[in-house]
Order: structure tokens, then sequence, then C-alpha cells
């Protein structure tokens, strides 16, 4: 399904709050999320919940966690210069205190009572396979319990998937079971990336998208890339809400996702660095230059 002959970004500039968080050198959080919403024509209002001078997965880091009240004063700044009027959507991430959580959910049900269509998207950020959580204690119950079930759209990787719902995951099909799992409760889609795939796929890398209509999936080609880039998963779920809040369809929606980090994870891997290439790859988020098959399974 050609993606980017089906979807169109123009410059709305329709307001978006992005609270998550930001790093000075590489692409992860809000440095992802943030350019990914406003290249696609959205107006993102990005709070940041930490402030680092590079991500965690290179072991050493300077920088601070921003106190709740830090947070919550931005927001109502941003509240009193009338911000959060025609807010369109909340999207969280990387929390860095469980404090900040209720933070985020305050500033859902203020977004919310504005505009009672906005969407509430929640990337819970907490861990992927290899590494196991690296957030704070506290952050994954407060994930489980309070935010997921909160949320409209839910964008967790597979390792994620598994916690919230208690499951093990280890192929494609344990994956959509969970994501239906998942919806049990308020989150009416579900993202899921980085699907574990059989051995005759392992060249690949596979996301699936579950909602009240049914699931996809789609699959594309798995660079050698080593490590693995931090950040795509911030991409993947920004990506997720912008093709919502357009109005795109399911198959729509995971063919543009794919597509767009595809061209981002090819970027990457020609540059041989560690960190996206998220400027290289920019005019892929709003035409990805290949179409993947997306094919529904359930």
């Amino acid at each position: 399904m050609p993606s980017h002959a089906v979807l169109r970004f123009g410059p709305a500039m329709t307001p978006i709050l992005s609270i998550q968080s930001h790093v000075a050198y590489g692409y992860v959080g809000n440095r992802v999320a943030g350019f990914v919403l406003q290249r696609l024509g959205f107006d993102a209002m990005v709070v940041n919940t930490v402030q680092f001078s590079n991500h965690t997965g290179y072991g050493t880091w300077t920088g601070q966690v921003f106190p709740p009240a830090h947070i919550a004063e931005v927001i109502d700044g941003i509240a009193a210069r009338g911000g959060l009027e025609g807010c369109a959507a909340v999207l969280s991430g990387y929390t860095g205190d469980a404090g900040v959580g209720d933070v985020i959910l305050d500033a859902v049900d203020r977004v919310r009572a504005q505009n009672p269509d906005a969407v509430y998207c929640c990337d819970p950020v907490m861990g992927d396979v290899g590494r196991g959580f690296f957030v704070r204690p506290g952050i994954p119950d407060f994930m489980q319990a309070r935010m997921v079930p909160a949320a409209d759209l839910v964008a967790p990787n597979a390792f994620e998937l598994a916690f919230l719902t208690g499951r093990t995951i280890n192929t494609p099909e344990q994956a959509a079971e969970a994501a239906h799992a998942l919806r049990g409760g308020r989150p009416r889609w579900v993202l899921v990336t980085s699907v574990p795939q059989p051995p005759e796929r392992a060249d690949r890398i596979g996301m699936l998208l579950a909602t009240d209509t049914g699931t996809w999936s789609v699959t594309t080609p798995l660079f050698p890339l080593d490590p693995l880039p931090n950040g795509a998963g911030d991409g993947a779920a920004a990506l997720f809400l912008a093709c919502r809040l357009r109005g795109a369809s399911a198959p729509e929606t995971l063919a543009h996702v794919a597509g767009a980090l595809h061209a981002l994870f090819a970027q990457t891997h020609a540059a041989g660095t560690r960190e996206l290439q998220l400027i290289a790859a920019q005019d892929a988020l709003l035409r990805p230059d290949r179409a993947f098959e997306v094919e529904k399974i359930g």
C-alpha cells in the first residue's frame, strides 16, 4: 500500500502538546517527536521532562530530571497564554519521574475540558529487549495503572506491551493478542513496534496496529545497526498520532509509519552513525519513498 500516495500533510498548524525528554546531543524524545510533528505541519508545544546531554543508552550523561512542579508550572504558563485552547492532542513519552505522570494526566484532563475531541497518545517508554527497564522505580507501575488506561492511542514496543499485559510475546500472533488485551480499557488503537519475527523472517522487523475494526501487520528490512539507534519509537509515536489526527485509516497509518521509519533507518545506516539521521530523512516523514505491504491478520 503506497502510503505516500494516500496521505497528505499540509500546513494546518494544529496545536499538539508533547511532554517528554530532551537531549542536547542526538535524537530521542522531544528532539525527535517535536521535529516530526512540526515537519508534518503541526504546532508542537514542547514540554521537556528532563534535560540531558545525551540519551542514557550511552551509559553516561549529564543533566537533570525536572521535578513535577517545574513541568506543571510550564504547562500553567502555556495555559495562561491560551495555548491549551484548540489543542488537538497530548503526546507523552519518557517521564523521568513517576510524579510527572500525575502532571501529564492533569494536562490531558485540561486539554479535554477545552476540546472533548482531543486525543491522548501515550508512548509508554519504560524499557526494551536486552536492556530491560531503564526508567526509575515506580514509573512502570504508574504507566500500567494510570497512564495507559487514560490514553486513546498507545505505542509500546513488544517488551513494554508484555509488561503492560502480563503476557509472553515471542511471536506476531502473541503480540496481536496482547495488543487487543490492552485495548480492553480506554485505548482504542495500539501500535506495537519491534514485534518478534519467526526465524524465516529474521532479516525483517515488524510492527502491528490493533483497532476496533481489526489488526494489521507490516514488516520492513532489518538494517545491521549495532547498537540500534535510540529514538525510533519516539518517532513512531509522533507519526502514529499525526496520521490519526489527519483521519488516516488503520492500514494507511501503519503503511505511512513503516515507510517513514524505514527511510530513517536507511539514512542512518548509510551514514554509519549511532544517532538517527532525522534531518537527512525529513522529506520521507511526509512522503515515504518506499511502500510496504500491510496485511490484515485479524
